[in-house]
Order: structure tokens, then sequence, then C-alpha cells
């Protein structure tokens, strides 16, 4: 985990045009995304298509991250941070909680740009695995270089979930991804991207990083 300093973030969605700011206190964020051998020592499930221990975790659901955060939390002796009733799919964070969880999209886009102003922090081919130079293959962390603040593969190789309902009015409980992954085109693979997909979605390159209030 690598402490982010607090700033600002502007966020824009181009569907609707609308950008808004927000304000962040100090958090910690993981330097990868969770790996294969990670998410199976946390859980005991493997639920990769591809396998490799150092492979990020994907196939995993917004619903499957959230467990693992509180089940990591658990085994840290930490406080969970969120309350979760399954039956109803009914999730509340709990932001007085010092556990495991994942990071809101504005924690994720601030960690990302890491005080750099442009579309990406570096040259795409080599901070990123993307379909231009992935072999269209998920690819071990820490293979491109990180960003200034030494966060790796947070463009490239797989999405990752975020905490944030992407547009409730609209699209209902879908939840944000960001960051791109090892089957999208370069436009998909920049700072300020978002995705959406229902909590209960798992594809071959959706997986996701922990985050941690200061």
């Amino acid at each position: 985990m690598l402490s982010v300093p607090p700033g600002q973030v502007t966020l824009s969605d181009r569907r609707s045009t609308r950008s808004w700011s927000v304000e962040l206190a100090p958090y910690q964020l993981a330097a990868f995304p969770i790996t294969q051998a990670e998410y199976t020592e946390v859980t005991g499930e493997r639920p990769s298509t591809a396998r490799g221990d150092q492979l990020p975790v994907e196939n995993v659901s917004w619903w499957d991250a959230v467990r693992f955060c509180n089940l990591l939390s658990h085994r840290a002796g930490l406080a969970p941070a969120y309350r979760l009733d399954a039956d109803i799919e009914s999730v509340e964070w709990d932001a007085s909680a010092d556990g495991y969880r994942l990071p809101t999209e504005a924690e994720w886009e601030h960690a990302c740009r890491a005080g750099t102003v442009g579309p990406r922090y570096g040259q795409l081919d080599e901070i990123a695995w993307y379909r231009g130079n992935s072999r269209e293959r998920l690819h071990e962390v820490g293979g491109r270089q990180p960003n200034p603040w030494g966060l790796f593969d947070m463009l490239g190789n797989v999405w990752e979930w975020c905490w944030d309902v992407y547009d409730a009015e609209v699209y209902g409980a879908y939840r944000v991804l960001r960051g791109g992954g090892w089957f999208d085109e370069h436009w998909s693979c920049r700072a300020s991207v978002r995705r959406r997909s229902h909590p209960t979605f798992q594809i071959d390159d959706v997986g996701f990083r922990i985050a941690r209030s200061a």
C-alpha cells in the first residue's frame, strides 16, 4: 500500500457532458492490482480464466471485490469497511472503518494522474498493456513502468472496479470501472475514461485494486 497525498480532481462524463470537482483527503492505494495468488490466499477461490499467480485476478464482480476487502480486513484485524446484505443486494460503506476497501473513482483518477495533467502519465507502450502490445492476453502485474507515485498498471491490463455508482437515474446499480484493459484500443486507456457495468458482471479483463483511508 502506498500513501497518496490529498488533492483535488475534476471528473467528467462524456455521455452527459457533465464535470464535477472532488476534494480528497490523504489515503492509501495498492501499488498493484490484486493478483490471483493474493485473491486465492484470502478467499480460497480461483475465478480467473487465465492462470498465473502474478497475473491480476479477473473474472471477478464488484460484489466479489467488496467481499474480498472485508475478508482481508478480518485477516488483518481491521474493521471491515462494508456492511453487506447479499439477500437484498445492499452494501453500506462505513467511512470510519480502518479496513480495506475499493477506491472511489475520484481517488482512482487522482492516483492515476499522480500530478500529471495529460491523458496519461507516460508513453502508452511503456506504461500499459493494451491491444496494441498485449498480444491480446493478460500480463503479470508490474511489467510496465509505474506512474510518478509508484503505482503500476493504473492503465491497461485489467479494468478496475471503483466504489461509485455510475449514474443511478439512468443505469441503476451499475458501478464504475476505470483504467482500460489488455483488449482495449489506446483511446480507452486514459486517466479520464469511465466505463460502467452491473455489480454482478464478470469478464476476463476486469479486476480491482484496494485502498484504505488514512
